[in-house]
């Protein structure tokens, strides 16, 4: 399985595809050109058979013995003389090779293509997985895996014109010029302008429809990214009862695409019909010129059939190569859009070689730290966090609170190494965070987040994330069970029909978000984690279940660094510190009790949600009071 430590993706599609074919799939391409060019060559040779066959049969018609032949000359049963038998064999013997050679090279592209695709598409995965999450945000999930899954494709289709047509047309024009040169120099010469003309052209118009190609796709990228977004937001198009509205303006959208389609449509109907008309023009002006050889007597009959023939052969590959010309500019744009997106640097770069990050006590430090989001400057006051220091001690339980933009979540996330720094530096035990390698940051980690990701699995699968196990095979059943019931998912789990093995849906969304948090807390239980974040990891559970859980989170505790953000305040009462922030500053630092004596921020946010809406002078004062 391939891993961070592989060798950079190139951005060009040709030295992308070329370093997928040095590495594994050299000597089956070079297998694929042999075989092109013997099945093509053998049917090149054709036209030679199929000269001496007619000139031999023209012979049985000589002046003389009509229909006999030549005085002397042996005979087969049936009539047949020799030099007919000779012929006829070595005609039925090249198409006979020419198709062994040409399912050789399916056999060959049986194991090429398919490998091909699977190696390109698991190295484009692996480089996608470790780009930041603000990449995932600013990029639709959706799109990225199309295009994962079209770069694969594209990368074979356009091995296959290179391996198969471009071998084909060089090496026919080659067969070609030579026995057109040898029956009439003008044949060789009509034979080169016109392919050249042909071809050039064929780039050309192909060039022209690609882009109204990736205009149509663009449009069909955008009805259909609208389309996925009113499916996903269905219930809210139910609940304000805006069907008409979206299908309205999904209609308007689809109309783009129409208007898109036929405009493509129409270039491609006006350039079949000229370039399939000019193929007509030259198999009939080469025959034409090649019946005139023939009646004035410079050309004989069999000279007249092999060049027929070869007419023939040339303007169907030549035909060939141009109409895949279309595919091979569209498959190339492709994977030059699936390239430019997803082989970026990444934003948070983690080279191989890094130490692994050894947490031995789970001390946390913040030095200084900057950090500013995409767009806002950071000299002119639009940083998050502007030179915050925060020492957390091992073992230590902190809880985050203050007003929504004050850089709790972001705090967090720095410390996951999600967002790159500014300035500063994040220490844990010690190291550097952002000079260990990431996996071993992220197995020194867990994280119960307010809004969980579950996969569309079972619940068993969901939980088992949490832990490979000691034989990298997942956690074992009873393991499994323990967490699921120390976060008392226990209950609701037997209560379906298929227990564990209950499928959840996209994203959970079979689940209630109290049992989707639920499996979260089992699943950071079953990660055992040295350092565990909690982001409002109660939030959506009920009373009676908070308090339940609640109680299995302090064993959860025990023996861990814990951060909690926590908008309710009264899931953080028993923490061993509480930081009051705003605006990216730590304005209060405390005990509860501490922090209410203070009668700062805290306890004013104290008062509110324990009074509800009344005003901050409704007399509560203290905790004692407020109870």
């Amino acid at each position: 399985m391939p891993s961070s430590g592989t060798s950079p993706l190139p951005s060009s599609p040709w030295r992308f595809l070329w370093m997928f074919v040095r590495e594994r799939f050299l000597g089956r391409a070079i297998l694929l050109n042999l075989a092109a060019a013997g099945g093509i060559g053998l049917m090149g040779m054709e036209p030679v058979a199929m000269r001496g066959l007619v000139d031999a049969l023209a012979g049985l018609s000589g002046p003389g013995l009509a229909g006999q032949p030549p005085a002397g000359s042996p005979v087969w049963p049936g009539g047949w003389t020799s030099e007919v038998m000779r012929w006829f064999l070595l005609l039925g013997g090249l198409w006979i090779a020419s198709a062994l050679f040409n399912r050789l090279r399916e056999l060959v592209d049986l194991h090429t293509s398919p490998a091909l695709r699977h190696a390109i598409q698991v190295r484009l995965f692996d480089h996608l997985i470790d780009h930041s999450p603000r990449y995932f945000q600013d990029n639709f999930a959706g799109n990225l895996g199309q295009k994962v899954k079209q770069a694969g494709q594209s990368a074979i289709q356009i091995l296959e014109i290179l391996t198969n047509d471009i071998i084909r047309i060089v090496v026919i024009l080659a067969i070609g010029l030579t026995l057109l040169a040898s029956a009439q120099t003008l044949f060789a010469g009509l034979l080169v302008g016109w392919t050249a003309a042909h071809l050039t052209l064929s780039a050309l118009l192909a060039r022209r429809c690609l882009r109204l190609s990736h205009a149509f796709s663009e449009e069909v990228s955008s009805t259909t990214g609208r389309m996925v977004d009113i499916i996903a937001n269905a219930e809210l198009v139910r609940a304000f009862a805006r069907r008409r509205q979206e299908l309205s303006g999904l209609s308007d959208a689809l109309t783009g695409e129409i208007a898109r389609s036929k405009e493509l449509r129409w270039f491609l109907t006006r350039m079949w019909f000229w370039l399939f008309n000019a193929l007509l023009v030259f198999q009939i002006t080469l025959i034409g010129i090649a019946v005139s050889e023939a009646t004035a007597g410079r050309m004989s009959v069999g000279d007249f059939a092999m060049i027929f023939s070869l007419a023939s052969i040339v303007g169907t590959n030549v035909w060939g190569l141009s109409t895949r010309m279309l595919g091979f500019f569209e498959q190339l744009g492709i994977l030059s859009g699936a390239l430019e997106l997803i082989v970026r640097p990444h934003e948070i770069p983690d080279p191989p070689g890094r130490p692994e990050l050894t947490v031995s006590e789970g001390a946390i430090r913040f030095e200084e730290v900057r950090f500013a989001h995409p767009g806002s400057d950071l000299e002119k006051g639009g940083a998050v966090f502007d030179g915050l220091s925060l020492t957390i001690r091992p073992g230590e339980r902190v809880a985050l609170v203050g007003p929504s933009g004050a850089g709790k979540s972001t705090l967090v996330r720095l410390l996951r190494r999600q967002f790159p720094l500014q300035g500063g530096r994040i220490l844990i035990d010690g190291q550097d965070i952002a000079m260990v390698s990431l996996a071993s940051l992220n197995r020194a980690v867990a994280e119960v987040p307010q809004l969980p990701s579950l996969f569309h699995r079972s619940i068993r699968d969901n939980i088992a994330y949490g832990s490979e196990g000691p034989d990298g095979k997942g956690a074992a059943d009873g393991a499994i069970r323990a967490a699921a019931a120390r976060a008392h998912c226990d209950r609701f789990i037997e209560g379906r029909a298929a227990g564990y093995d209950t499928v959840v849906g996209e994203r959970g969304i079979q689940l209630s978000g109290g049992e989707r948090q639920r499996v979260a807390i089992a699943r950071a239980f079953l990660k055992d984690a040295p350092i565990l974040v909690l982001d409002e990891a109660t939030s959506s559970l009920d009373s009676e279940t908070e308090h339940l859980i609640q109680d299995a989170l302090l064993d959860l505790f025990e023996g861990r660094t814990v951060i909690a953000i926590a908008h309710r305040l009264s899931t953080v009462t028993g923490m061993d510190r509480i930081l009051y922030m705003e605006k990216g500053r730590i304005l209060e630092d405390g005990d509860h009790a501490t922090l209410l004596r203070r009668d700062g921020p805290y306890a004013r946010l104290w008062r509110r949600q324990v009074g509800g809406f009344l005003p901050d002078d409704a007399g509560i004062t203290t905790m004692e009071e407020a109870r």
